[in-house]
């Protein structure tokens, strides 16, 4: 048996530790953004869904060879653009090839920082996205949320982590 003054100390205990971080993570918490709608051309999102002050839009696309896997038959090249976009630490989002029922078909990031500086401000670039079945493609959309911010987790940084994320990237399958 604990003496009362002992047991007595033990709720302030258990408030020191939870208030020095040697707690559980009771603090910590993670939060994923809502996916936004993906489309030929989107205002880019914050964390929060709040504009950034940039565009980005698909100029074009077309099936073709890519010329490193000509024997890999037709994929997807696409050209994209990003206004009011920081040259180098600007926005990412998230592009994919889609059937007629904007069913993914492959996606990938396209990063802002990447793309070629152009007279008027713009920042321009193209890329590949590899389908299974390049024939299904019908398009190829951009989803708004900003996939640059990389903060850490709960599970990285107990101390430090947590707070609102981006949502998880599209993949093959999902619906758009």
């Amino acid at each position: 048996m604990f003496p009362a003054r002992v047991l007595a100390g033990v709720p302030s205990a258990l408030v020191i530790l939870a208030l020095s971080g040697c707690s559980s993570g009771w603090g910590c918490t993670d939060a994923t953004a809502k996916r936004g709608e993906a489309d030929v051309r989107v205002q880019v999102e914050d964390v929060s869904g709040q504009p950034r002050g940039v565009t980005a839009e698909v100029v074009d696309w077309r099936l073709e060879p890519h010329p490193q896997v000509p024997s890999e038959g037709d994929q997807v090249h696409f050209s994209y653009r990003f206004d009011g976009a920081d040259e180098t630490s600007g926005p990412a989002v998230g592009a994919c090839a889609v059937n007629k029922k904007r069913v993914a078909l492959g996606c990938r990031t396209i990063h802002s920082s990447e793309a070629r500086h152009q007279p008027d401000g713009g920042l321009t670039g193209d890329d590949w996205l590899p389908v299974e079945h390049p024939e299904q493609v019908a398009g190829v959309l951009l989803i708004p949320n900003d996939q640059s911010y990389d903060g850490p987790t709960c599970d990285q940084d107990i101390k430090d982590g947590g707070g609102m994320h981006p949502p998880e990237p599209a993949g093959e399958g999902d619906r758009l």
